[in-house]
């Protein structure tokens, strides 16, 4: 039997399986549950996966390593009540929907011993990209976390961290992409604004912030030293500086991800 279940095959469950793949991980070790019979046909012929078309006895899940549950945060309840008779405590069972939190998860497996681990992703693991951070649940051991990141490696960098700690995730790096998307739809406009075309001033920003990123993931320098190295004393970058900071660049970022903290917490309440 295969080792890994990815029960959703949607876009994130896509890139996980991609991510497995890319590191290592046969398409023979791997199976999914999907509902969507075309979704499901398609990941198959696109990956070499196996699917598993339903659930039909108690312990059928037993012989999988790790599951991982990869559904809308609304149906994430049925998915842990449909999977909780097959499931073995043997099996990690890795948690992709938002805001969702491990006792609920714990609560639904009918008393089971399962090492849960709750896990928030960003959308840049679709290319390789993307920033996990993970936390383990009542019966999680160290093997089972280092085994969540071992798997979860092939779609970009893995951090650990307190659950109480995941909503301050989901506002810096779950929700944070979209901050960056915005940043360069304002920069392009502005280029726009200031006579580049529509097509020059999306390459020279994309590829700005593509670059600055680089900088700063290779360089082992933090963004203030950084910051400070490309801006010359009354220089054009200070110019703009000043204009951004006279305007609450900080105080604007900070008011926002605690928006976004605020609002993951409430979600996870409903």
């Amino acid at each position: 039997m295969s080792q890994i279940l990815i029960i959703g095959a949607g876009a994130m469950g896509e890139a996980i399986i991609a991510g497995l793949i890319n590191s290592g991980t046969a398409p023979s070790s791997i199976s999914i549950l999907e509902k969507r019979q075309d979704r499901s046909k398609e990941i198959c012929a696109r990956y070499g996966v196996s699917e598993l078309a339903n659930l039909s006895g108690p312990g059928e899940l037993s012989g999988f390593t790790a599951i991982f549950l990869i559904v809308k945060p609304q149906d994430l309840a049925t998915s842990v009540t449909e999977i909780s008779d097959h499931i073995s405590e043997e099996t990690l069972l890795i948690s992709l929907a938002a805001g969702k939190k491990i006792a609920g998860i714990e609560a639904g497996l009918n008393g089971k011993k399962v090492p849960v681990i709750r896990v928030m992703p960003n959308t840049p693991a679709l290319v390789g990209e993307g920033m996990a951070a993970i936390s383990g649940g009542t019966y999680c051991a160290e093997k089972d976390l280092a085994l969540a990141e071992k798997l979860l490696t092939g779609t970009g960098k893995v951090i650990r961290v307190e659950e109480n700690l995941q909503d301050a995730v989901t506002a810096v790096s779950g929700s944070g992409p979209a901050y960056f998307f915005l940043i360069i739809e304002a920069m392009v406009a502005a280029g726009i604004e200031l006579g580049l075309t529509p097509e020059d001033a999306h390459q020279l920003s994309i590829q700005t912030i593509y670059g600055a990123a680089t900088m700063l993931r290779d360089s082992g320098k933090t963004p203030t030293t950084l910051r400070e190295n490309v801006t010359s004393p009354n220089g054009t970058t200070a110019a703009a500086l000043k204009t951004l900071n006279e305007s609450g660049i900080h105080e604007i970022f900070s008011a926002a991800l605690l928006a976004a903290r605020d609002r993951s917490r409430e979600l996870a309440q409903g």
